[in-house]
């Protein structure tokens, strides 16, 4: 006796569950006493629309930069302080490297050596004192000497780091003291202007002009953005694309936020139904499609929306109609009539 009672749970657990799947693969549902509902309805029917891939990105500002140090000293001062705002040419910070000092020195006591000894030399050769060969020698070295002052005066100026753009500080990974080497980073800075939005595009996607339109979404709002640029060659292992996409001026979105491209991907034929046929069913969505008068649960998955229309991936079949919109209460196996 204990038996058949389990048994028999399970098998109404099993029906009750097949009846959220298509009408003819679940089990017929008593009809709720009570007069039929008048409902409204809808056909589901197929429909041409653009195609689109969706692939995540990260904004960016247009201007960005790394700036790391050319010369090897010791960080003597840094000016800045994290999201300050630098204007173009602004010392960010000073290098200490003392035998860089002493090298423009040397230069500048040889060339001012160098040239007294040209300007005694000319003046020797106008007494008739000293040969033409003597003074373009001396003249020679004089222009040697200016270049070692120039080139020892480029390297002194290495020890300063200055803003490349007017921006804002976004890393100072440095604090005075700290070791400067050819290379490693000392400061970033982002410019303040343009934004775009870099991400990775599927190969499978195909050629992309720049200049085609891209939707993107960010901080849950939709920009027209504009692809601005898209590389030649896909990555070998990601089987990707880089590209980015150019975002308007007055976007309302900060650097380093997480972004949604939506590329172009020609037409495709998709089921449609009204939005309104769509209600919610804890995380599912669900529709009732009309099977002999009555309304029988199906729960659907959904895509884009277009305007009152939905997109409908799985559940439906062509040709099939729905409850349109879905009245209050309404229950799987209900008697409905169609109201016209």
């Amino acid at each position: 006796m204990k038996s058949s009672l389990i048994l028999a749970t399970f098998t109404a657990a099993i029906l009750a569950a097949s009846g959220c799947g298509r009408g003819h693969d679940r089990a017929a549902t008593p009809a709720p006493a009570g007069q039929p509902v008048a409902v409204q309805v809808a056909s589901v029917e197929p429909r041409t629309t653009p195609r689109t891939i969706e692939v995540p990105g990260t904004v960016r500002p247009v201007d960005r930069a790394t700036l790391a140090s050319k010369v090897m000293g010791t960080v003597d001062s840094v000016a800045i302080t994290l999201g300050q705002r630098v204007r173009r040419g602004d010392v960010l910070l000073r290098i200490s490297a003392a035998e860089i000092d002493a090298r423009v020195t040397q230069a500048e006591a040889r060339l001012e050596q160098v040239t007294r000894d040209f300007e005694r030399e000319k003046g020797l050769l106008a007494e008739g004192a000293s040969t033409e060969a003597s003074v373009r020698s001396l003249e020679s070295e004089r222009r040697a000497a200016e270049a070692g002052v120039a080139e020892a005066s480029t390297m002194l100026s290495y020890t300063q780091i200055t803003a490349p753009f007017d921006g804002v500080i976004s890393a100072r990974p440095v604090n005075e003291g700290d070791l400067a080497t050819p290379g490693v980073r000392l400061v970033e800075i982002e410019g303040t202007g343009r934004l775009r939005v870099e991400t990775e595009v599927p190969e499978s996607l195909g050629t992309i002009a720049p200049g085609t339109s891209v939707r993107v979404t960010a901080a849950g709002i939709e920009i027209a953005g504009t692809l601005a640029e898209i590389s030649a060659a896909a990555d070998a292992q990601s089987r990707t694309v880089f590209a980015k996409i150019d975002l308007p001026a007055d976007a309302q979105v900060r650097s380093g936020q997480f972004a949604r491209a939506s590329f172009p991907a020609g037409q495709g034929e998709v089921l449609v139904v009204p939005a309104e046929a769509i209600s919610p069913f804890g995380q599912m969505e669900r529709v009732f499609v009309m099977e002999d008068g009555r309304a029988a649960l199906r729960l659907v998955r959904t895509g884009a929306r277009h305007g009152e229309l939905i997109e409908v991936l799985s559940g439906l079949d062509a040709g099939e109609v729905v409850v349109s919109p879905v009245p209050t209460g309404l229950r799987d196996g209900q008697a409905v009539e169609v109201r016209r």
